[in-house]
């Protein structure tokens, strides 16, 4: 007689944002995890597995942080969704695990009288139970779980203390046979958050006492991380520390991956015959794989940075600090994480914007947010910058190159808040909803989380963009290739490939902003990933490999375009939506492509008017 296996049960992790929740998660489930995407929306999907005492198999799904099932931002619907049983193709939880900040449990418990009333079979787990005890926070355990009615486990997730009392409790919910009672939580009216909230206080009152030893440690570091003119300084050293940490800690990383990809291409042409199809595996595949690849140290770098001052609670402050200036252009305070990602690329930037719960303020950042001069721009700039701006010093001290790089950033930064601020006005008119944010108490990260967010993150953006650029890079190629060069050619075959056609067919529509046909052609394939516009035109001028000589480039270009070219070719690349990995993204982030179109035509005008303000003021200086 064998033993029937028992049935697998679906655990759902639900709590408020800095509650601990996915250190709990990952405490849990350990490395049995899978990340993908719920049916039909960009909000990712974490559920691992857990194998019981008993040998039950426990599904645990890490759900979106939330305040309230009242869900604004789509990572709250797909909360609220998962909790209720409606999400397509999802089955709904048998059990939930409401995961609480045992030192702030005022929010939370409005949460869990809304979760009680869905009706399911809940544990309540006090996590950073720790840090209550060391402050002195008294909590009557039993009182509260009466007046919930539900049990508590005290947990400290980072160092797995209380994993098996959480999971035994959880095992006896579902062998108690009620799995489920009837639902009766509805959208409540503003009567009844108001009751909500007064019940919420009544519990807190009769079960929680003021801490003994309250954190004066977080009340001294806020008076100087959030001064008005103290904090704001401690922000912008960060921030610079953050960007040259993001362009030297990962440039031997990204030069041993890039100069790998060129080992690889080179290999195969030595050992390959020449034809279609070496030239399809070394410039389509290796190329395009390459060019999203070698920018992963950099990406990796910067959410480092970002991973850690989020778990050590300072994103909160930075972004409260950020609400004033970002206000007044039209952007919610927590606009900023998402167009600080976007210094490094647009396409994190973008999918971190859902961080932002009202759908104007989130579709405004996501409009502006390529516009922050992400990593693929510098080999442009460097190119550009390195063959027409005199390496030259300023006042003795700054450099005429750098002080020009910089000038590039800004705009940018200013271009965006300049875009959002008319949009505000002209679209969607009206004030920019307060910037309400629960900040955390300062804790230590956990190197082992901050380890595995890292590693979620390179998957997430691998997949992504790996995905979207590939294909386009693929076409490119084919465009950039076929038909070949007749017998007898003289020309770069490029110059007969329909890419070159297409590239002698708009040279009319952008001679006026000093663009020939040559460049034209180079913003073809440069569509697939900005900095591939340098490969182009290496291409188009018959270099041959421009990594091999990184000088030669740049002294053709100083032979084939004026001061007055290249300047208005920089002044393009500060506005123009030269990748369609970000276009791609922009689509599955609004489910529409109505965004991404928008997108495309205005900054593509923006680029179009900029180069030729430039390039016709640098003329009339003598520069043409």
């Amino acid at each position: 007689m064998t033993d029937v296996p028992l049935p697998t049960a679906r655990v759902a992790l639900v709590g408020n944002p800095n509650s601990g929740k996915t250190a709990l998660f990952n405490a849990l489930t350990g490395s049995r995890q899978k990340v993908a995407n719920y049916a039909g929306v960009t909000v990712e999907r974490k559920e691992g597995q857990i194998a019981t005492a008993s040998g039950r198999s426990l599904s645990v799904l890490d759900l979106p942080g939330t305040y309230s099932l009242r869900a604004r931002s789509p990572d709250e619907v797909v909360t609220r969704d998962a909790v209720l049983g409606k999400l397509s193709g999802e089955a709904p939880p048998d059990v939930l695990i409401c995961v609480a900040d045992a030192t702030n449990l005022r929010l939370v418990l409005r949460l869990i009288l809304e979760l009680k009333a869905v009706g399911r079979p809940m544990v309540l787990a006090l996590n950073m139970f720790d840090i209550a005890q060391r402050q002195g926070l008294r909590i009557d355990l039993e009182g509260l779980s009466r007046e919930i009615g539900c049990p508590i486990v005290t947990t400290v997730a980072t160092r797995k203390r209380g994993i098996e009392d959480l999971v035994a409790q959880v095992e006896n919910l579902i062998a108690s046979g009620v799995l489920s009672t009837d639902n009766i939580w509805r959208e409540p009216d503003a009567g009844q958050i108001r009751d909500a909230h007064r019940e919420a206080q009544r519990i807190l009152k009769g079960n929680v006492r003021a801490p003994e030893r309250p954190d004066t440690f977080t009340g001294k570091v806020d008076s100087v991380l959030l001064h008005p003119f103290a904090g704001l300084a401690i922000l912008f050293t960060l921030l610079f520390v953050m960007f040259q940490a993001v362009f030297t800690w990962s440039k031997a990383v990204g030069d041993l991956m890039s100069d790998g990809f060129g080992a690889l291409g080179a290999s195969l042409v030595a050992h390959l015959p020449a034809g279609i199809l070496t030239s399809f595996l070394t410039e389509g595949l290796i190329s395009g794989v390459g060019s999203v690849l070698v920018f992963l140290p950099q990406i990796l770098v910067l959410f480092f940075f970002i991973i850690l001052l989020e778990d050590f609670g300072y994103m909160a402050r930075a972004a409260f600090l950020m609400d004033r200036i970002m206000g007044g252009a039209g952007l919610h305070g927590r606009a900023f994480i998402p167009l600080l990602s976007s210094f490094a690329c647009a396409i994190p930037g973008i999918m971190s914007t859902r961080v932002i719960d009202n759908r104007r303020d989130r579709l405004t950042t996501i409009m502006v947010a390529p516009l922050m001069t992400c990593s693929a721009r510098i080999p442009v700039y460097t190119l550009i910058i390195s063959a027409f701006i005199p390496n030259t010093k300023v006042a003795g001290v700054l450099s005429l190159p750098g002080l020009v790089m910089f000038g590039l950033y800004a705009s940018g930064i200013l271009s965006a808040l300049g875009v959002s601020f008319i949009t505000r006005r002209l679209l969607w008119r009206g004030a920019v909803e307060p910037f309400l944010m629960e900040l955390p108490a300062y804790k230590l990260p956990d190197p082992l989380n901050v380890a595995r967010s890292l590693y979620l993150r390179a998957q997430i953006f691998i997949t992504r963009a790996g995905t979207i650029i590939l294909p386009m890079m693929i076409l490119v190629w084919f465009l950039s290739s076929f038909p070949g060069a007749p017998a007898g050619a003289t020309d770069p075959a490029i110059n007969y490939s329909l890419a070159g056609r297409i590239g002698h067919l708009l040279q009319p529509v952008l001679g006026p902003i000093g663009f020939n046909w040559q460049m034209t052609v180079a913003l073809i394939p440069g569509f697939a990933a900005r900095e591939v516009a340098v490969a182009a035109l290496g291409t188009v001028y018959a270099i041959g490999n421009s990594d091999a000589h990184p000088g030669a480039l740049a002294t053709t270009l100083q032979h084939h375009w004026s001061i007055a070219t290249g300047l208005a070719f920089l002044a393009w690349y500060v506005f123009a939506p030269q990748c369609a990995s970000t276009i791609g993204v922009v689509k599955r982030e609004t489910n529409s492509w109505l965004w991404p179109a928008i997108m495309l035509i205005y900054m593509t005008t923006l680029a179009y008017l900029a180069a030729l303000v430039v390039y016709q003021v640098a003329r009339v200086c003598g520069l043409g």
